[in-house]
């Protein structure tokens, strides 16, 4: 069922195995022009924009955009019991794990008299986004949120788009999320618009004014995506999220129905998702893809999911050995890495590239996606080669903080000066000798 690329016998380069890998091709530079206009008539007109594309992409226009407290306390309480159970053991996971990652300042003396502190300070305000297009993602709620919380954060706003089925509220399941997490301040806005507005900020229609924030994070579609890359620079970002994807590294010791469940559980997000396998047995190639035409065809998205794993994005890879197919995951730099071999958590523990690795049997990327603890909101598109996934450490930022007394100065002052003479600032040694009146430096 899935397209084959078989490299046994041969080990091409990183730059090539990239070239040679399935990935889904995501131009988004190509709905640039799109996204302008939506962007520009949010700065311009803000809400009564944001309210206009409601109507014309969402197909509902709500009465304002900011959500009413009201209406969060009214979703959690209304939330399925289990639901609710399974969002709180997903929230004590994930501020279990985000809480080891806080840093600490720390002050290194460099000499005496001279010390660097490095401060770890939060952003003030940050606007999290919660899809909901195709799916609904509560976990997304939880999965911005809690860094952010953990971090320090002090004012934090929700944006997910307003439903037709609902009002024009955001998705209940995301308005309970919220309000489980303590975020009171929710806007009814997708896509491109909500990024403008969350950058811009504006007036509601009750009066009420939306803070503009410093930093946007959370997944979205290609157009959300266009609007981060306009908008860098005036507002941080956390990435330009692709569509998703999973790659497995498997051999014969793989239980192929599981294997196949995992690829299908990828390939019903979107039918950009890439699903893509790795292995270095042709039996269990060929046993996968006796599974998938079983799963696709009883699974509710069937048709989403076959157009997925058949697409171009997704695929299976045939190598030689499990040390040939490190070498294609780390070069393919997967968003979610499952390592179902032999030996998994030896095998696990050389991989360089991949936003999150899930190790044998028991841990697939559904539980990283929920309950795991981890977070889900990771790197796509081959960026898992030199990015992070969303961490506490998303939203804070490095200061240096500098205190040299007089001494401590004098005593490198003249390599100050040399440096600054050598590249012909002789302005910038004068600011040191300018204090130090009388000395030789």
């Amino acid at each position: 069922m899935l397209n084959r690329t078989d490299l046994r016998g041969r080990v091409p380069s990183p730059a090539q195995l990239r070239a040679l890998l399935p990935r889904a091709e995501v131009d988004v530079d190509a709905v640039l022009h799109q996204v302008r206009p939506v962007v520009d008539a949010v700065r311009e007109r803000g809400v009564d924009a944001v309210l206009e594309y409601a109507d014309r992409f969402d197909g509902v226009r709500p009465e304002r955009v900011r959500v009413p407290e009201s209406e969060l306390a009214k979703a959690l309480d209304e939330l399925d019991p289990t639901v609710r159970e399974a969002l709180e053991e997903s929230i004590a996971r994930a501020r279990a794990v985000h809480a080891d990652q806080r840093r600490q300042d720390v002050t290194t003396q460099v000499v005496e008299g001279g010390t660097v502190t490095e401060r770890w300070v939060p952003v003030r305000r940050v606007g999290l986004y919660a899809p909901g297009g195709l799916a609904v993602y509560p976990s997304s709620v939880v999965m911005n949120v809690v860094p952010a919380q953990t971090a320090g954060v002090e004012s934090l706003v929700l944006c997910s788009p307003p439903q037709a089925d609902f009002g024009g509220l955001p998705h209940p399941t995301i308005l309970a999320a919220a309000a489980l997490l303590g975020v009171d301040e929710v806007w009814a806005v997708g896509g491109a618009q909500a990024v403008a507005l969350l950058a811009y900020g504006g007036t509601d229609t009750d009066g009420a004014e939306l803070e503009p924030v410093d930093l946007v994070t959370g997944p979205g579609n290609i157009y959300l995506t266009a609007a981060k890359r306009m908008l860098r620079g005036l507002i941080g970002i956390d990435s330009e999220a692709g569509p998703t994807e999973i790659a497995i590294l498997a051999d014969e010791t793989a239980d192929p129905a599981h294997v196949a469940a995992d690829l299908v559980s990828q390939a019903e997000h979107d039918t950009l998702a890439a699903s893509v396998l790795v292995t270095t047995s042709e039996r269990l190639a060929d046993e996968v893809d006796e599974q998938l035409k079983k799963r696709v065809a009883s699974t509710r998205h069937s048709e989403r999911v076959e157009q997925a794993l058949r697409g171009a994005q997704s695929g299976t890879v045939l190598v030689s050995s499990v040390d040939d197919g490190l070498r294609v995951v780390d070069a393919y730099a997967a968003e979610h890495l499952e390592i179902q071999t032999e030996n998994a958590r030896e095998v696990a523990a050389r991989v360089r590239n991949a936003g999150a690795v899930f190790v044998g049997p028991y841990a697939p990327v559904s539980l990283g996606d929920y309950c795991a603890g981890s977070n889900h909101v990771l790197p796509t598109g081959g960026f898992a080669r030199h990015s992070s996934g969303l961490s506490v450490q998303s939203f804070l930022r490095g200061i240096h903080v500098v205190d040299y007394s007089e001494q401590a100065l004098r005593e490198v002052a003249d390599k100050v000066v040399a440096l600054a003479n050598a590249e012909d600032l002789p302005a910038h040694g004068e600011a040191v000798t300018a204090r130090l009146a009388g000395d030789d430096a």
